[in-house]
């Protein structure tokens, strides 16, 4: 899997142009297709929290609602990421997931 760029300081729709490979233990998504956050193996008491923020990226009822949606979720996998509590490829499944819901949902408002 190669490193992928974080721009932190953007939520996941404004990054356009990135790729992501879809992680090796899930079942390879296309692009338009919602992947689930029950889908990705997560620490007891991370599941709901990751799914409320999952649905505010889908649910998000413009663009600006959408950023900080997705901002919020981006911020979420960073700090059970940088804290250690997940590892680095169930991260990355994590960002595909929230990205993938937040450019859908971008095509949506648009």
């Amino acid at each position: 899997m190669t490193a992928r760029k974080r721009l932190h300081a953007l939520p996941a729709i404004r990054r356009k142009g990135t790729h992501h490979e879809s992680p090796c233990h899930l079942t390879p998504t296309k692009r338009g297709t919602r992947m689930s956050i029950a889908q990705i193996s997560l620490p007891k008491g991370v599941g709901p929290h990751a799914e409320k923020l999952f649905d505010a990226i889908v649910q998000a009822s413009s663009a600006d609602e959408l950023n900080r949606a997705g901002g919020k979720a981006e911020g979420f996998v960073l700090g059970l990421e940088s804290t250690k509590a997940i590892k680095s490829q169930v991260a990355e499944s994590l960002y595909v997931a929230y990205d993938d819901a937040a450019s859908q949902r971008a095509t949506e408002l648009a």
